[in-house]
């Protein structure tokens, strides 16, 4: 109407949610195609190549600590919420089956950011009494403490197994059926 171009578009209600306008991507999103490009450079902007080539290379050697997890919540963190990156991949919506749970990664990074580095770093220092400094200091329960534990150390397991050549993990088992990651 006024021949002026749009240069921006408003995903949210944040300035951060302020994005350059792509028509041919709002169209795809509008279609429930996704906007993969759109996911991607909001990685790249997020995570930086050697810090991505840090942590595959954690990742393969199966060195992956808490502070790896933390670190990956931080960075999901600044790309949006997960109510949008699931947008932007086709369907445009979360897996079937899958919760979006927010306030459980805020917990999880709680939880973390509760421990001290030795503790980060090697969980199995975790007794009893640490575990419940740790639930005191992250607001939340010792079974959420030990929840996240447990988690963390089935998905070692997992990253085992596949660095070892072995069956499919069973993904169902390590977030439990219907539940969602982190609770």
């Amino acid at each position: 109407m006024t021949g002026v171009p749009i240069k921006f578009i408003g995903t949210g209600e944040h300035l951060e949610d302020l994005e350059p306008f792509h028509p041919d991507r709002l169209v795809s999103r509008l279609l429930g195609m996704g906007d993969v490009l759109t996911l991607i450079e909001k990685a790249e902007a997020a995570v930086s190549t050697e810090a991505a080539a840090e942590t595959a290379r954690r990742l393969r050697r199966n060195e992956i600590t808490l502070e790896d997890l933390a670190e990956q919540i931080d960075r999901m963190g600044k790309m949006g919420s997960l109510r949008q990156l699931f947008s932007l991949l086709p369907g445009g919506a979360a897996p079937p089956g899958a919760e979006i749970d927010e306030a459980g990664l805020r917990r999880t990074r709680a939880i973390i950011g509760s421990m001290t580095a030795r503790e980060r770093r090697q969980p199995a220092v975790l007794d009893g009494g640490r575990r419940l400094r740790i639930a005191r200091g992250s607001g939340t329960s010792v079974s959420e403490v030990n929840r996240l534990v447990k988690q963390f150390k089935q998905m070692k397991r997992m990253m085992k197994s596949l660095q070892a050549g072995g069956r499919k993990p069973n993904l169902k088992s390590l977030f439990g059926a219907g539940r969602p990651f982190p609770r």
